[in-house]
């Protein structure tokens, strides 16, 4: 018998730590900024379903220039190579510029915007504080590499199947910079792995 009650303390000790990472997890979803806008988004054009999935495209947008900007901010002064620190800062001001512009694009349309960066930046931001020397300025540039190129089919998805006129045109318009952005990012890619 008395095994049979450790065996229960056991089964409900480890339905009670499953029971906690999931809400933890679901509590941390829910805090996400970008899923908080979004279901704002969704509840405040409810009767609107084009509006309530072009939104997506600025929030989306919103939090990837948010992410560029920190990283930026991070990499320019933890970088060694002098072209991933210019690189780091051009991110920054000019992801700042960008979200100037969606934040306007934004409050002319109602729609609402993460007001902060997610848990996705935190984890890149993390991951960057813990290596130096080349291996941050590889780190940061391959990353930079990937989400330009997330970024660009993003971009690319609303310029062409947005309903919103704004919105398309916003997302045409910002496709150059971001392309250019990516060319650069892999021309010091290109650099970074010559040096090892």
């Amino acid at each position: 018998m008395k095994k049979t009650n450790v065996f229960s303390k056991m089964l409900l000790g480890a339905a009670t730590v499953m029971l906690s990472l999931g809400v933890v997890s679901c509590k941390d979803e829910k805090n996400d900024p970008a899923e908080v806008a979004e279901e704002q988004n969704e509840e405040k054009f409810d009767d609107n379903e084009v509006m309530e999935e072009d939104s997506e495209y600025l929030v989306d947008a919103a939090e990837a220039n948010m992410m560029q900007v920190e990283l930026g901010k991070v990499v320019q002064e933890k970088a060694t190579h002098q072209d991933v620190k210019d690189f780091a800062k051009m991110m920054a001001e000019k992801h700042g510029d960008a979200t100037k512009k969606i934040e306007e694009l934004a409050g002319r349309l109602h729609v609402t915007l993460p007001t902060a960066t997610g848990a996705a930046t935190k984890d890149a931001i993390e991951k960057l504080r813990e290596k130096a020397g080349l291996e941050l300025d590889k780190e940061y540039i391959d990353m930079m590499v990937s989400k330009h190129e997330d970024i660009i089919d993003e971009m690319e998805e609303a310029s062409e199947d947005a309903k919103n006129q704004d919105i398309k045109m916003w997302a045409s318009d910002a496709l150059s910079d971001i392309k250019m952005h990516l060319e650069k990012a892999k021309n010091i890619q290109e650099k970074l792995e010559d040096k090892e």
